[in-house]
């Protein structure tokens, strides 16, 4: 089949039977084999305006239902999931935040379909490097709670952890150097010493 002539239903079939749920239009070019990008791009419209799809940014579809951390790493990249979000599901801070915070290349905050995306700008050395980040189903990219916990005091020196006690310090000495940050290796060996 010639790669331009892709039926609608096709093109709608591969993105259901797809385990993703996030897509931008490479993605969905890539999956269906097209390379005629206007004529997919109508069709995902179409979609769209039909209810079958979603396209809660410019450039992204996703399916009705959707995962919000898979939407999350993909509307800027590099981004990956981290600060308060991850402290929070693994216990080292307690306060309740319903927002999806992600470390990227720009601070933004962005709200999609009720949910609050806070996007924070590190150094371009630090994002790219994936120590501590985890490459989860979904292209979903999450940072281990050191790598997190680290991510904050970066950004926040006079962030308050209520439990460091989830922590592994080997873990975090380890990932120190990404960093390249006297004033946070100094930061840290205060905040582990006091624990």
């Amino acid at each position: 089949m010639n790669s331009s002539h892709i039926n609608r239903g096709d093109v709608l079939f591969e993105i259901y039977r797809n385990r993703r749920t996030v897509f931008r239009l490479n993605d969905i070019a890539m999956l269906t084999g097209s390379s005629d990008f206007q004529s997919l791009n109508k069709k995902l419209n179409y979609y769209v305006r039909t209810g079958k799809l979603l396209n809660p940014r410019k450039g992204v579809y996703t399916k009705t239902e959707y995962d919000p951390e898979e939407l999350a790493c993909n509307i800027f990249t590099p981004s990956y999931l981290s600060l308060e979000y991850v402290l929070q599901k693994s216990g080292i801070v307690f306060q309740y935040d319903s927002r999806l915070t992600l470390v990227s290349y720009l601070t933004r905050s962005i709200e999609i379909a009720g949910e609050t995306l806070q996007f924070r700008k590190v150094k371009g050395e630090i994002l790219v490097n994936s120590a501590g980040v985890n490459q989860l189903e979904g292209h979903i990219s999450m940072a281990t709670p050191e790598r997190a916990l680290l991510d904050v005091i970066y950004l926040d020196r006079d962030y308050y952890f209520d439990n460091l006690h989830p922590i592994n310090r080997k873990l975090i000495y380890k990932l120190l150097p990404v960093y390249q940050s006297k004033k946070l290796t100094e930061r840290v060996k205060s905040l582990l010493k006091d624990d």
